[in-house]
């Protein structure tokens, strides 16, 4: 039997010395030599005692040594748990314990906080930093570059991701080979790459977005990527005269604008332009639009789904929308108290069905049963709409959705009309408890640079273009909105932070 996910993704590359990695400092990786160091790693996990199916959690700086680690599980039928790296101790014990993972691979600054959460699990701790050193890397040195790949089918589990977390404990998300392949070769047809694009890397790689989209996309292709440790905006604008593509979250997009020298000249070469993991104004896509020649690509997945939607390679990429159904995966909107499947023009929970979705909550059965419908359908959770000409336009999340006075309210709905307000560069509108109403809208507005957004007349003219229930109930600024590390503004920090303001 094969390795469903290692056969397509690595093993056409283990002959090849054509570039894979280009590394900020100048050195270039081969498909070849990566592929050697998967196997001694593979080699060490191996040595550890793991069995096939068990997982292997890492909270490492990006490098071309964590992504190696991650192609090691795949190749000895492990369980890649990959951990953002902004967790605090108290948090990844959790991740570990629950996962029950043998193995976790930390940084060697990070070693000393995290023994005892390793102990507790009865983990085995291995270090390993952004540099290649650490005890995991001189385990792997005297390992053979060879390794025989264990057999994995389509249904076998491949990764973990956890969810955020932001209504309860995380969730763990399982992924299997069939879920990451065919999600990675669906778009990396749809998004026409080939062995000549070499993409702009500058995502992290403990999320769907940076490792099963734009890593698995590239591998499959057989092309290469310049593989940054994170968006510097100096070298992004430097390294961007050698790639082809692209993929980033909405805040790489408005940094890169807020530089003179990114302009037509220097983005004339460049194929593709991705946007996702959280919104794009309508204004960015328009003055990126108009600074480059490109529009930007939109579109939608989840840790539990990688891809669902997108916008066109040709045709219309429509800003506001996530674009359509990618082939192979089924999408509906329905009534959230129902179940039952609304029209198109009409608000609900947008649900999705494809190889693409998960197999369920790790040792959660109850909560797998409230997501994941007996007929496969996932329930998002994620509030939408699809319209007359079919494009799936994201409201907000169903968590997000205000009730005042028996009224539901959109938040989308009234962002859209704040964020076109004169000296407003972007908005968040959250309920906040209400003594009268239950709940009432808030708007939260962040000011453009230099400007001060006038509330008194922003707060007037809402009354020309909204019911009366909709309005904010306040007008507040801020100068960010607070955001994770894949750029989704956090509105669970934002109702905590003003959830006395009616008292």
């Amino acid at each position: 039997m094969a390795n469903v996910l290692y056969d397509a993704l690595f093993g056409k590359h283990a002959g090849k010395d054509t570039p894979f990695l280009w590394l900020p400092d100048g050195r270039k990786i081969t498909h070849a030599a990566f592929l050697k160091q998967a196997a001694q790693f593979a080699h060490v996990l191996t040595d550890a005692g793991l069995s096939v199916g068990d997982r292997v959690a890492v909270q490492i700086e990006k490098s071309a040594e964590a992504l190696a680690i991650y192609a090691a599980c795949v190749q000895a039928g492990f369980v890649f748990l990959p951990l953002n790296t902004a967790y605090t101790a108290d948090e990844v014990s959790y991740f570990v314990e629950n996962s029950g993972a043998k193995v976790f691979i930390c940084d060697p600054a990070k070693q000393t906080a995290l023994q005892s959460v390793a102990d507790a699990a009865r983990a085995q701790l291995e270090t390993l930093d952004v540099n290649g050193n650490g005890s995991f890397a001189d385990a792997a040195q005297s390992k053979d570059t060879q390794f025989q790949t264990v057999p994995r089918d389509s249904d076998d589990l491949a990764a973990f991701l956890y969810t955020s977390g932001t209504t309860g404990r995380s969730k763990g998300a399982m992924l299997s080979h069939k879920n990451l392949l065919s999600n990675s070769e669906v778009l990396a047809e749809l998004w026409r790459f080939s062995s000549d694009d070499v993409l702009l890397h500058a995502l992290p790689i403990f999320h769907t977005h940076g490792l099963f989209v734009a890593s698995n996309i590239t591998l499959l292709a057989g092309g290469s990527m310049i593989f940054l440790p994170k968006f510097d905006l100096d070298v992004v604008i430097e390294k961007l005269p050698q790639a082809t593509s692209i993929m980033g979250v909405p805040t790489f997009y408005t940094r890169l604008l807020s530089d003179a020298r990114f302009d037509k000249a220097l983005t004339a070469h460049m194929r593709l332009f991705v946007s996702g993991s959280a919104p794009l104004l309508a204004e960015t896509h328009v003055e990126f639009e108009k600074r480059t020649g490109h529009r930007i690509l939109e579109r939608y997945g989840m840790t539990e789904t990688n891809m669902n939607t997108s916008n066109p390679y040709d045709g219309e990429r429509r800003a506001g929308t996530v674009g359509f159904p990618l082939p192979g995966v089924e999408v509906k909107v329905t009534d959230p108290n129902t179940g039952d499947t609304l029209p198109n023009g009409d608000i609900g929970i947008l649900e999705v069905r494809g190889d693409n979705v998960f197999q369920g909550y790790w040792q959660m059965p109850e909560k797998t049963a409230e997501e994941l419908r007996e007929d496969g359908f996932f329930i998002t959770g994620d509030m939408a709409l699809v319209d007359e000409d079919g494009y799936v336009q994201i409201v907000g999340r169903n968590k997000d959705l205000i009730i005042s006075g028996g009224f539901n309210i959109y938040p989308k709905e009234i962002e859209e009309i704040l964020d076109a307000q004169d000296g407003v560069l972007e908005s968040a509108v959250i309920g906040v408890a209400h003594p009268d109403f239950g709940e009432t809208p808030v708007g939260v507005l962040v000011p453009k640079a230099g400007e001060k957004p006038d509330l008194e007349q922003i707060a007037a003219g809402l009354h020309d273009t909204l019911a009366r229930f909709k309005h904010p109930r306040k007008l507040i600024t801020m100068d960010a909105l607070p955001r994770n590390t894949m750029g989704k503004v956090q509105k669970n920090v934002l109702r905590e932070d003003l959830k006395d303001l009616f008292g």
